[in-house]
């Protein structure tokens, strides 16, 4: 049974009534499961962050994953990382002043077959700030499968019960926030039946599991003041 995916509004900056329709129907996108989601693992508080890189078509976008705070959530994505389940899927959402949405369709707008659905984390503390990655779900809590979605702004409205749960976040973007702002401004349009398509194909080329934390960008340096000759004193004779 097919169902609206969780992030859905073609009109998401015009009324806080079309804002409301945005977070209501975050579901427009993803298939409901008729199996029963998975049961929630004990969390495990000292569990290492994930580091995991994102290669896209526009740029790459490297994430720390919270795997202390959101262990179920964190293992589900990495499962679909190593398999290669996201390779050659596309962001196929976009709203530049909310979210990009991406990892459950390919190029073509045909949706990929998913795992079970798993518990929704959305009550670990974790905000729906710039830069998070939460789960995209359908209207019932427990629905998330694959797809995920990246906060363009801040969204605490996304942290705020609708229906029984929030949106579980599950970590966040630490480096190339310039290529999520670059999705993010893509022209979107009406594409197999859904709103807000980017025009342009904007695809997941690889994603992968790091071994150690990416490499950050250095501060830029301070620049250094010309150096300036002392004024000479009175009454003597400069050089």
């Amino acid at each position: 049974m097919t169902t609206l995916t969780a992030i859905h509004s073609r009109s998401f900056v015009r009324s806080a009534a079309a804002l409301f329709v945005a977070i209501a129907a975050i579901a427009n996108t993803a298939t409901a499961q008729d199996t029963k989601p998975a049961a929630p693992s004990a969390p495990t508080t000292s569990a290492a962050p994930v580091y995991v890189s994102m290669t896209t078509s526009k740029g790459v976008i490297y994430l720390e994953l919270n795997a202390a705070k959101a262990p179920i959530s964190t293992e589900n994505f990495v499962s679909y990382t190593k398999e290669g389940f996201y390779n050659g899927t596309i962001f196929h959402r976009v709203i530049k002043t909310f979210m990009i949405q991406g990892g459950g369709f390919t190029a073509d707008m045909k949706q990929k077959t998913t795992k079970a659905p798993i518990s929704n984390e959305w009550q670990n503390g974790l905000p729906n700030s710039r830069g998070a990655i939460s789960m995209a779900r359908t209207n019932e809590p427990n629905s998330a499968t694959s797809q995920f979605f990246i906060n363009t702004v801040d969204n605490k409205m996304l942290d705020q019960p609708r229906g029984g749960a929030a949106y579980a976040v599950f970590g966040k973007v630490i480096k190339g926030m310039d290529v999520v702002d670059a999705i993010a401004a893509v022209p979107t349009g009406q594409s197999s039946g859904m709103g807000d398509v980017p025009k342009t194909v904007v695809t997941i080329e690889m994603m992968e599991v790091l071994s150690a934390p990416p490499e950050m960008d250095a501060p830029a340096a301070p620049a250094t003041p010309a150096p300036t000759t002392p004024a000479a004193p009175t009454g003597t004779k400069t050089p």
